[in-house]
């Protein structure tokens, strides 16, 4: 990346922020260090509905998330495209690469215009040759991602699915979150679904009847939520 990618960009104490965006992923990294990671990153530019890379592509990079949302889908047995996992700014998708770089294992769609700082294998091992820390940084979270697909087998196996449903929910809210605090989420009753391990009627009816308690409002393609609090505590 050139110095001018760079401009802009500024140095917290725990990570890396660009303009509003602190990456979870470089929350641990000493901040000279996450300089150093930030002068290698490329800056990536995706229309709606590009993908980003396809399931069982070379992993060769991995994707810091600074504008727009990415969905991260699957091929399920039967063939079908299944959402699994949703990425906002802040976030990061493809780490794995930085440390085995196998395939991918999963394909990575734009859901609108969206921006990331890509970072390649080649220029994070010599990077991490000379700072050895930055594989732990890396390797400490994914290991937190493992916990957390865990919990969520956990959960697949042990909570009603409506209570998946309203979870997935207030997950999207952060997500979905705009600068006034308010949270609408533009995404189909289908993806939720998916996302929940749900059916789409059953989504419908779990969206229609918080609906009618007030937390939240349908529109077309898109969910308003009305009172974050007051469905955590229906999530629970």
């Amino acid at each position: 990346m050139t110095r001018e990618g760079l401009a802009g960009r500024q140095m917290s104490g725990s990570g890396v922020e660009f303009g509003p965006v602190q990456w979870r992923l470089l929350d641990d990294v000493p901040a000279e260090q996450a300089r150093e990671l930030m002068r290698i990153a490329r800056r990536r530019r995706f229309s709606r509905n590009e993908v980003v890379f396809h399931q069982e592509d070379p992993g060769d990079s991995l994707h810091l998330i600074s504008k727009g949302r990415f969905a991260i889908q699957v091929r399920t047995p039967l063939g079908d495209t299944a959402t699994i996992a949703i990425r906002g700014p802040g976030e990061s998708f493809g780490e794995m690469a930085l440390l085995d770089g196998a395939g991918r294992s999963a394909t990575v769609l734009a859901l609108q215009d969206g921006e990331t700082f890509s970072i390649y294998k080649r220029e994070f091992d010599g990077l991490r040759r000379e700072h050895p820390s930055i594989s732990e940084v890396v390797m400490r979270f994914l290991a937190g991602e493992i916990r957390m697909l865990t919990e969520r087998l956990l959960e697949a196996l042990y909570v009603p699915v409506e209570r998946r449903v309203l979870r997935r929910l207030v997950e999207l809210s952060s997500i979905y979150a705009n600068p006034n605090g308010s949270a609408e989420i533009t995404l189909t009753q289908e993806a939720i679904a998916e996302l929940a391990g749900a059916k789409r009627p059953t989504v419908n009816r779990v969206l229609r009847e918080e609906a009618e308690r007030g937390l939240i409002q349908l529109m077309r393609g898109r969910i308003l939520i009305l009172d974050l609090d007051g469905l955590r505590k229906r999530a629970r």
